[in-house]
């Protein structure tokens, strides 16, 4: 779990600023049109689609700005067609990087991402390189302070949570990806305050990198994550909190 705590938990630092949260509403509304093009623009009928929309609405994105995705992915309005595409390299200390794209136009995009790999100490790989290092899960962190741990694991445990992990401020918990909406709304009954709730992907085991490597490591994940076409970023990193500290 460290890689993809640490890197949350400074990202979510990050997300504080308009300028990300511009970046966050850019990144749903991309979804929610490739939701509403693949599998309709019925929120009840379209899994995908009802799942975008309901992480909008935790990010307080407007109605009328999901509206208008819905119809741009259905035809009703003009707009790009997006594709989907995963890249997979390797970061500074040889840590495995995953990242998702929705692009209208994958020659820039491929370029924007070598050019950044390059440049800190990584390297693009081939398709399925680095991918079986991870495992598709839904993911939910909640705060700890809000309840009780024996709370929260009993909840958690009673939908069939897989992994329930004590990160400090939050717990996260682990489940299959079909489990997502079941283990939110276990949360949910048990009042505790969701931070975030996804599918993602969890590195099976994580790579310790040294202060060497650290610096150009964070920079190169912040890089990708402001990128325009980027969706999602996982790595199997594990940075000591001593060398986070002194980096921050």
């Amino acid at each position: 779990m460290s890689g993809h705590s640490k890197w949350a938990t400074i990202r979510r630092k990050k997300e504080k600023t308009d300028a990300a949260r511009g970046r966050i509403f850019s990144r749903l509304i991309k979804e929610i049109s490739v939701a509403a093009r693949m599998g309709g623009g019925d929120v009840d009928g379209n899994p995908r689609l009802r799942s975008a929309v309901a992480v909008a609405k935790a990010a307080n994105m407007p109605q009328d700005n999901m509206v208008r995705a819905i119809k741009k992915g259905t035809g009703e309005l003009p707009g790009a067609i997006y594709e989907e595409i995963t890249y997979e390299g390797y970061g500074p200390g040889g840590c495995a990087i995953m990242i998702d794209t929705m692009t209208d136009n994958k020659n820039r995009t491929f370029g924007e991402i070598r050019h950044m790999f390059s440049k800190h100490g990584g390297n693009l790989a081939d398709t399925n390189a680095v991918a079986y290092l991870f495992d598709r899960k839904t993911l939910i962190e909640v705060e700890s302070m809000d309840k009780t741990e024996d709370e929260i694991f009993e909840a958690a445990l009673e939908f069939d949570a897989e992994d329930i992990t004590d990160e400090g401020d939050t717990y996260s918990i682990v489940g299959e990806p079909n489990d997502l909406e079941s283990l939110k709304s276990a949360m949910e009954s048990i009042e505790v305050k969701i931070i975030s709730a996804e599918v993602t992907m969890i590195p099976k085991v994580n790579v310790e990198i040294d202060e060497k490597h650290a610096k150009n490591l964070l920079r190169l994940m912040e890089l990708i994550e402001e990128n325009d076409d980027v969706q999602k970023v996982y790595s199997n990193f594990d940075i000591a909190p001593e060398i986070l500290e002194k980096i921050e």
